[in-house]
Order: C-alpha cells, then sequence, then structure tokens
C-alpha cells in the first residue's frame, strides 16, 4: 500500500495536483443543467428549497447590507417548504430561473463544513485511505462542505450542536474552523451562484456518493482544520475570525 500511495507520481500526487486546480465533475450550462443537478441532490434525498442569487455585486433580496448575500432560503418557512418532490422542484426551477437553492440538514443530511485548503488536504488523504467519503461541495467563499448521513436528535442535547453556536469562543479549540450544519440550520446545494466574478459553489464529488457516517470523516477534518488555523494565527496569536 505504500508504495501505491507513495512519491509524486503515484495516486497521491495525482490526487494533490486534482484537488489544487479545483477540478470538479462538468456541469452542463443553462437552465437544462442546472435543473438535472437539482433533482440529482433531491433524488438523493437532499430536500431543497429556494434561496436568494447574485443581483450584481448585492442580494436578489435588496436588503441594505445583507448578512449573507445570495446565500439564504427567500421565505422564513424555508424548513417546512424543503422537499424533495420533483414536480415541486421543476416548477420552483422554472418559474425561479436565477434563484439559488438550500437543502435543510438535520432532516436526512448533516454538512461538515470547513476553510477551503483545510478540506482539501481532508479529502486527499481521506480518498487516500479508501475512507467512503460522501458528497463534497466547494464554495467560492473559501469553504468545502462534506455531506453525510444525520446524526438526528440523539438523546443527550450536549451530543450535537446547531450552526449558529459552531464558532463560538469556547468551541473554537475543539474544532478549529470546522461548522457542523445539523439540526435547524442550511447550506447552498449546487450549482449556485455568489456575488462576484465568477463565484459559484460546485459539486467536487456529487450526490450520486452515498451519505458516510459523520463520525468516520471528524477525526481528519478537525487535525485539517487544526493545522489550517494554526498556519493562520496573527501576530497577536489569535486564530484569523471565521465568516459566516
Amino acid at each position: 500500500m505504500s508504495a501505491e500511495y507513495g512519491g509524486r507520481t503515484g495516486l497521491q500526487g495525482k490526487l494533490t495536483r486534482w484537488l489544487r486546480a479545483g477540478r470538479r465533475p462538468k456541469e452542463t450550462a443553462g437552465d437544462g443543467g442546472r435543473e438535472a443537478l437539482l433533482l440529482a441532490a433531491a433524488g438523493a434525498g437532499l430536500p431543497l428549497a429556494p434561496a436568494a442569487h447574485p443581483a450584481g455585486y448585492r442580494c436578489s433580496c435588496d436588503r441594505v447590507g445583507c448578512p449573507t448575500p445570495a446565500r439564504h432560503p427567500v421565505s422564513f418557512a424555508w424548513q417546512t417548504q424543503s422537499t424533495t418532490d420533483r414536480a415541486q422542484i421543476e416548477r420552483w426551477a422554472r418559474h425561479q430561473p436565477q434563484a439559488n437553492f438550500i437543502t435543510a440538514t438535520g432532516m436526512v443530511h448533516d454538512v461538515l463544513d470547513v476553510p477551503l485548503d483545510a478540506g482539501r488536504s481532508a479529502l486527499e488523504r481521506l480518498l487516500a485511505a479508501g475512507v467512503e467519503v460522501g458528497p463534497v461541495a466547494e464554495s467560492g467563499d473559501g469553504r468545502m462542505l462534506f455531506f453525510t448521513l444525520t446524526r438526528g436528535t440523539p438523546e443527550e442535547e450536549d451530543e450535537w450542536w446547531p450552526c449558529e453556536l459552531d464558532c463560538h469562543p469556547e468551541t473554537m479549540d475543539e474544532h478549529p474552523g470546522l461548522r457542523w450544519h445539523c439540526r435547524g440550520s442550511y447550506v447552498l446545494v449546487p450549482p449556485a451562484r455568489l456575488p462576484g466574478e465568477a463565484q459559484t459553489v460546485h459539486w467536487v464529488r456529487g450526490p450520486e456518493h452515498p451519505l458516510p457516517d459523520p463520525l468516520s470523516l471528524l477525526e481528519t477534518l478537525t487535525e485539517a482544520c487544526a493545522r489550517y488555523a494554526g498556519e493562520h494565527t496573527d501576530h497577536a496569536g489569535a486564530a484569523w475570525p471565521l465568516r459566516h
């Protein structure tokens, strides 16, 4: 095994070059390709709902100073609205051709959300070790999203934390840079567009890959995040702030 993965000319080197080049599965241009990708995500069990989209460098919601431009649902009822129903998603996609879509987490799936460099390093290690990795997406705002099975509702509430708690100071040391989107949270699902030049959310590994247990990825992801945090420490010795 070491001979197979050793050296820059082996599989490990190819994985490194592939990931650093930002290669991804070919995504068909046009509304038909967008709709097909959304339906593929829904077919894999990811519940979807319409989201805002870029309006130049602003958000389509027209909220002054929108804190998450083109990254949020358009309805306050997004949790109950989210669906995998093919006909409903087709209607949304055709009637709202500019809209991004979110997928609600904590129902079927969770998302482990890490800094892009940490995520690429972790993905390379996981694939080289033969770990079953599920769908993975890259976001133009510098994040990588690992889609996993949901942890559901554990008996002990302390066994999970909602997305809004994931970057509080008390969790930084244990999970630097990691956000665990679970019950009550959401992420953009590919294909999505962000404000700016060619800023997108796209699949690195598509939704055809089965969702893994999040705990099978967690150790590698947290180690990669810890290294990333150490490499991005400012002169005062404090970690760079996380983006929302």
